[in-house]
């Protein structure tokens, strides 16, 4: 592996799109310096494949668990149930992927509202950190996310691409920002932001299988790219790729590292 390592905070790596050459994907990873690999849940029938990913791959694929907004409908109580269940029964790198979606479907709203409080809720209850979805719904996010933040909680606001005003709410609410393959977008917007964001609050992530950065954009993402994404941002912030793992490692560390060393198969 190279000498620079990296985490790929966020990566969706158990979905169907992997299933041909889960094998060879994860190799890529490896071979780009990908250490740790953070899967986000995203409703009941993602749990077995992510688990078994993780078993085959301990202390590397690292498992959170959580409903995905876009999955919560008029009967996300049962959903909500086996997550709850779940986090019963063991520890969890994080709460996650959680939050708010204005962009896919509006339908659902007020539930959405009330499975992000209540996984919320379970974060501070098993002290875990949250991981939060918020497509089209920043501010809205915010507002839920505000009576909570206490400084004892913490969390990614995966695939940020919100403005700088945004950027610092988060932050004072000792919150991180994902970054991902948006920042290499040409209308990203996130060239504007960054300058004004501290590396120590940035972590890196591919949400895997989508998003990819360019000169893969349309085609499908994987952990392996994460380096574009590492490339942009020191571009951007006028830093070398050494800083910026550094930094980033560090972060996840501090998101993370408790909760790692209390979970199955850690390393």
């Amino acid at each position: 592996m190279p000498e620079i390592f990296w985490t790929d905070t966020h990566a969706h790596i158990y979905a169907e799109e992997f299933k041909a050459d889960s094998i060879d994907m994860l190799a890529r990873s490896k071979e780009s310096g990908i250490a740790k690999i953070y899967m986000p849940n995203i409703d009941h029938t993602s749990i077995d494949s992510m688990m078994e990913l993780e078993a085959k791959n301990p202390g590397r694929c690292i498992s959170m668990m959580g409903l995905h907004p876009c999955y919560v409908k008029k009967d996300f109580e049962k959903e909500l149930y086996l997550v709850e269940d779940w986090l019963n029964k063991r520890k969890f790198a994080a709460v996650g992927e959680v939050g708010t979606d204005l962009y896919w479907d509006k339908t659902f709203w007020p539930q959405q509202q009330e499975a992000f409080n209540i996984q919320v809720q379970w974060a501070k209850k098993f002290n875990l950190p949250i991981v939060i979805h918020c497509r089209e719904s920043i501010d809205e996010t915010i507002e839920l996310l505000e009576p909570f933040a206490d400084g004892g909680l913490t969390g990614i606001f995966h695939c940020f691409s919100g403005n700088v005003e945004q950027a610092k709410k988060i932050i004072d609410m000792n919150f991180y920002l994902g970054i991902g393959g948006v920042v290499t977008f040409k209308n990203g917007g996130l060239d504007k932001v960054l300058p004004d964001v501290d590396i120590n609050r940035i972590v890196l992530e591919t949400d895997s299988p989508y998003l990819a950065p360019v000169p893969h954009r349309g085609k499908r993402n994987e952990p392996a790219y994460i380096p574009l994404v590492a490339l942009k941002i020191c571009d951007i912030k006028k830093i070398t790729l050494e800083e910026l793992s550094t930094a980033t490692n560090i972060n996840t560390k501090h998101i993370f590292g408790a909760t790692i060393a209390q979970m199955p198969n850690s390393l």
